[in-house]
């Protein structure tokens, strides 16, 4: 009983983990917030974008037909010949369906007639629901060919048929999937437990206030260099492995995507400085780190569905760094964008990492003026006491 004493002495002071708020956060955070996030159960409208080159009646009511589908949404049709591949950056789309050129006469003349769809297989499960819709309307479109016509399905040729095409990942190689979204996951998590500390150590040792007084926001932002180099080295390992020894697809330019680590990393870094700052020890401050990197992986992708999220969630979603990284892996290494077609995002990024860098200056200003203002205090204390 006085070892039971001792605990619940030591559970109550503050000196560790506040495990009685982390484990009600944890319970409330899954239950309410994860659940209205994910609350989608299927891919509903997932984004397909229409080459129509054919342009006529017919097509447009082939469109029309797919835009009435629950699981689809037309982004966007195109009457001219593009590269799909360019179509599926910045998970822009799901699918893009192809409709050739002469499509309505081969509807009305009974000749065979086929519609290619690529598909974005990045994750293989946001296109299970698209596929059995398309299928569906291909189906219903056949029966409606023989019941007008008066023909059976032999005499009616082979009517429409689905040409797809699977794009990135066509054989679901977990390197590419679930085992590259563990990678940033675990290597972003114990970088940020590896600073997230770093405010409240210094409070501890007794330097924090000579930080702040002789310091910047900028000499703060300098310790994470050594975390930081470490961590990029770290992920470059893991993805070198999986590229010799398993079957990681690597489409892209690798210069491309050390720089999209030169912006993340120092958001991430800086953003767990943030949270940690007004931890009472490294111990506590390690525990918010459930606050910013789990939110980012459930929502980035790896997990599960981008079009399974609702619209208002995948915006909210980059609030959380690690959101960003997922992109640029999946449109960097398994598209194979280049600079220039990630460019938007980067300069998304780049504002991003702006504010989160303004709100550490204002911080880091904030805590020297009370700091002077409270050794002004004690001098003062100190003074009236002489």
């Amino acid at each position: 009983m006085h070892s039971l004493k001792d605990e619940i002495e030591f559970f109550f002071s503050g000196r560790g983990m506040p495990y009685e708020k982390v484990s009600i956060m944890v319970a409330i955070v899954v239950t309410v917030f994860l659940g209205l996030l994910l609350g989608n159960n299927f891919a509903k409208n997932a984004n397909v974008t229409v080459i129509d080159l054919d342009n006529s009646k017919y097509s447009h009511e082939i469109i029309d037909e797919m835009s009435a589908s629950p699981f689809i949404k037309i982004k966007a049709v195109l009457n001219m010949p593009t590269d799909p591949k360019a179509l599926f950056y910045r998970d822009q789309n799901v699918a893009v369906v192809y409709l050739p050129k002469d499509f309505e006469k081969n509807r009305y003349s009974q000749s065979a007639g086929s519609i290619g769809v690529f598909y974005d297989n990045t994750n293989s499960a946001q296109t299970a629901d698209l596929k059995g819709a398309l299928n569906k309307i291909i189906a219903i479109e056949n029966q409606k060919s023989m019941i007008e016509n008066s023909v059976t399905v032999a005499a009616a040729g082979a009517g429409l048929s689905l040409n797809d095409r699977e794009l990135f990942n066509p054989v679901n190689s977990n390197s590419n999937g679930e085992v590259l979204g563990f990678l940033f996951f675990f290597s972003s998590m114990f970088f940020v437990f590896a600073t997230i500390g770093m405010v409240p150590r210094l409070r501890l040792e007794k330097k924090l206030g000579e930080e702040l007084i002789h310091g910047n926001p900028f000499s703060m932002i300098l310790r994470l260099l050594p975390y930081s180099g470490c961590f990029i080295v770290s992920l470059f390992v893991g993805m070198v492995i999986l590229r010799i020894f398993g079957d990681m697809t690597l489409a892209g330019n690798l210069f491309v995507f050390l720089l999209s680590l030169f912006f993340y990393v120092p958001a991430l870094g800086i953003i767990s400085l943030l949270f940690g700052w007004t931890s009472a020890n490294p111990g506590v401050a390690a525990s918010r780190m459930i606050l910013f990197i789990p939110a980012g992986f459930i929502l980035g992708g790896p997990t599960g569905p981008i079009p399974v999220l609702s619209e208002w969630v995948r915006i909210f979603s980059h609030v959380f760094p690690l959101t960003w990284e997922y992109h640029f892996t999946r449109d960097i290494l398994t598209r194979g964008a280049s600079l220039m077609d990630c460019s938007k995002e980067f300069g998304a990024l780049m504002l991003y990492l702006g504010v989160v860098a303004l709100v550490f200056c204002f911080c880091f200003y904030r805590a020297r003026v009370a700091f002077i203002k409270k050794k002004s205090s004690e001098k003062l204390l100190l003074t009236e006491g002489e």
